[in-house]
């Protein structure tokens, strides 16, 4: 059983009797076994109102998987950056957990699914509240150097290896069951391995960047960029030359056709089949 929670707290398209917008708090575990959704008022939307419906969605979850009282989730992740402070307070006097991360992929596809048919459906549903507030990502920042590896190199590997990376022995890394993705066996998956001769400490760091997917920034110059957390951005590389840049445009379009799944791994050397990271991305649209 997966422990690891999803969360959200926002307002949805729909508004109540006085045309207010509804909010909504939506969690779930990795592989959307566990669901749970409340709604309030925007007058109520804070992080008190939060701390009591973390307390009833726990309770739910214990019922549902036969848990002890005391069990809890081993971390929250949430995304959205403008409503963190409530997010983290709310969760704290819950005494959960909580941890800023775009890895929250099974809540997209739940949001995806309910922006797709679920709010449309509702009486007071208003289309032109469905766009939410999209904050500027910042610039991105030079790599520590903890986190600089001697070389990088674009791979991939097909979707039935990766369906059972889950069960790979690594020191450090995160790959999310992600059921819900029917993605056919022979899909493949682009990556990039970064090799270091400081891999496990490396890994090490990487690990607690919680990176989320890596994209391509074209201006002012082309930049491979790892984005991590809730709003970090890093530069994994800077692409100097026609060959890099064809490569990363290459390992792009690689992506759209894998539904934005691919992934990064650690290691020591080519020569070498051991990893010391291995985290599976994924770039979605946050709605």
């Amino acid at each position: 059983m997966d422990r690891i929670w999803e969360l959200d707290f926002y307002s949805r398209p729909v508004v109540d009797e006085n045309n207010k917008k509804i909010w909504e708090l939506l969690i779930c575990d990795r592989q959307l076994q566990f669901q749970f959704s409340k709604t309030c008022s925007g007058t109520e939307a804070n992080a008190r109102w939060l701390q009591a419906a973390l307390g009833e969605a726990l309770g739910e979850w214990q019922q549902q998987f036969g848990l002890a009282a005391d069990t809890q989730p081993d971390r929250v992740r949430f995304f959205r950056r403008a409503m963190s402070a409530i997010i983290t307070r709310g969760g704290t006097a819950a005494g959960l957990g909580m941890l800023a991360s775009r890895r929250t992929f099974a809540l997209y596809h739940w949001l995806r699914e309910r922006h797709a048919h679920v709010y449309p459906s509702l009486a007071n549903y208003q289309a032109e509240l469905a766009e939410a507030l999209q904050l500027l990502p910042p610039a991105p920042e030079p790599l520590p150097p903890a986190l600089m590896g001697d070389r990088w190199q674009v791979t991939a590997l097909p979707w039935q290896e990766l369906a059972t990376a889950h069960e790979w022995q690594l020191p450090f890394g995160d790959i999310p069951p992600l059921p819900f993705l029917q993605l056919a066996p022979d899909t493949i998956i682009p990556g990039v391995i970064i090799y270091s001769q400081r891999a496990l400490p490396l890994a090490g760091w990487l690990s607690g960047l919680e990176p989320a997917y890596l994209s391509l920034e074209s201006e002012p110059q082309p930049l491979l960029i790892l984005d991590s957390g809730a709003s970090d951005r890093w530069v994994l590389a800077r692409l100097r030359t026609e060959a890099l840049r064809g490569e990363i445009t290459a390992f792009m379009e690689a992506c759209k056709a894998s539904r934005g799944l691919h992934f990064i791994a650690v290691q020591e050397r080519p020569q070498q089949e051991q990893l010391q990271g291995f985290w599976l991305l994924q770039q979605l649209s946050v709605v």
